[in-house]
């Protein structure tokens, strides 16, 4: 089922098969925003990472001594969300823990994914709720993918500040300890496909929290993130498409026990308590 938000600028439309959101489109040039999902590349939009950001090692861990698999990123992208309000410019949706989360994860919770627009803005929300007498462990993290209608390479992506990345090294779907370090000239990152040979760009920390994306030196897109301490860039080589990743943990690391809460990146949320999680896509 498909829901749609809108105002007199923008339509967004969201799958509530994982709260997806595939179509963010300006309502006079009728430009989509949002990657079209293609399986010739990558067919998705706009995922929702949880209760793990990016891969596990050997897809498992343990917890209370007891092994669970987990595939990457989680399952809340593969699962159906319910309506919990929506209005013309607004929806709230909700996914609850079940029988087959719980066999992947064995913990009660309740996560809330908003769409609000608001003029030429859309803002997300992530609130993750603890519903389980016990401390809840998760990671978090949003995967949309913009659409580029122009060569790659006339891209850029100019951060809030000027600084230099470190960038760490994936090996195997894993953090490495390798990295390698980017300098940004003029606060700019210019695209090309070579910057993700290696899969994606993984930013543990930056100062930025805010970038935009550029078309031949004009900006048409402004991502801000300011909730998210880890970052994600990342394409497909030879696709029309760039994901901004804002995320609350990450891929395991090489020297991970395997033990949840013991991941690094890992965040932890008490007994009857919620945390909330938004990032913003402004059209310019």
């Amino acid at each position: 089922m498909i829901v749609a938000i809108e105002n007199k600028n923008l339509t967004a439309k969201i799958n509530l098969k994982g709260a997806e959101l595939f179509s963010l489109q300006s309502n006079t040039s009728k430009e989509e925003y949002i990657w079209e999902g293609s399986p010739v590349f990558w067919g998705k939009h706009s995922p929702i990472l949880f209760p793990i950001v990016g891969t596990l090692k050997d897809n498992c861990y343990l917890y209370n001594g007891k092994q669970y698999e987990m595939h990457r990123h989680g399952f809340a992208r593969d699962l159906e969300f319910k309506i919990k309000k929506q209005s013309t410019e607004n929806v709230t949706l909700s996914l609850s823990s079940n029988e087959l989360s719980k066999s992947k994860y064995p913990f009660d919770f309740e996560l809330l994914i908003d769409y609000k627009l608001n003029e030429k803005n859309l803002i997300v929300s992530y609130t993750v709720i603890n519903t389980d007498s016990v401390t809840l462990p998760y990671s978090i993290g949003g995967h949309p993918a913009f659409a580029l209608n122009d060569n790659f390479e006339n891209y850029s992506l100019e951060f809030e500040i000027n600084e230099t990345l470190k960038r760490y090294i994936l090996k195997n779907d894993l953090i490495s300890s390798d990295f390698e370090e980017i300098a940004l000239v003029d606060k700019k990152l210019r695209l090309n496909y070579a910057l993700f040979q290696n899969d994606a760009m993984i930013i543990k920390q930056m100062n930025s929290k805010s970038i935009s994306i550029l078309k031949r030196e004009v900006p048409f897109l402004k991502f801000d993130f300011k909730d998210f301490p880890n970052f994600g860039i990342w394409t497909k080589i030879g696709a029309p498409f760039i994901c901004l990743e804002p995320w609350v943990g990450y891929s395991d690391t090489f020297e991970n026990s395997g033990i949840l809460f013991e991941k690094e990146g890992i965040q932890t949320l008490e007994s009857k308590s919620e945390k909330k999680y938004s990032f913003s896509i402004t059209i310019l």
